[in-house]
């Protein structure tokens, strides 16, 4: 369901959420922030999953924000949504996910949430889960598992 966008395949890590319906304010706010986190003295990426609501009309990530993510540490970053800029986002050193590639930017109307459980492809995600990327697939689990 999800295809592979940026130039890291296999990724995990602690998850942080967006919630956005076609205005990425807060997808850009987090990939501009820092990346990482520390877990009992140990610096660990995260990953960023945007609930887009599975929208196929606007890109919630382009070249910039792929270019940020992978600037501020972030290990990856799944989008229940759309990309754009891929032969951009493909040179990026971070895991880019998402269901398609759309040309058209979104709106910024600075709507959405940040922090909360969201659900992509039917499948709830917290914040502080661990998501496992591979190419594969994806894994959500309650707790860190390798």
């Amino acid at each position: 369901m999800f295809t592979d966008y940026g130039l890291v395949r296999k990724f995990c890590g602690p998850v942080v959420t967006v919630k956005c319906f076609e205005d990425n304010t807060l997808v850009k706010a987090a990939v501009d922030s820092q990346g990482w986190t520390d877990i009992a003295g140990q610096r660990v990426a995260q990953v960023l999953v945007v609930d887009g609501g599975a929208s196929l009309r606007k890109a919630l990530l382009g070249g910039n924000l792929g270019a940020a993510a992978a600037r501020n540490g972030w290990a990856g970053v799944v989008i229940d949504g759309c990309v754009r800029d891929t032969a951009e986002l493909a040179t990026h050193t971070v895991g880019i996910r998402a269901l398609a590639a759309m040309p058209m930017p979104t709106e910024k109307r600075n709507e959405g949430q940040s922090g909360v459980a969201v659900q992509v492809q039917g499948v709830w995600v917290r914040p502080g889960d661990w998501l496992y990327a591979d190419e594969d697939g994806m894994v959500v689990s309650a707790r860190r598992l390798i």
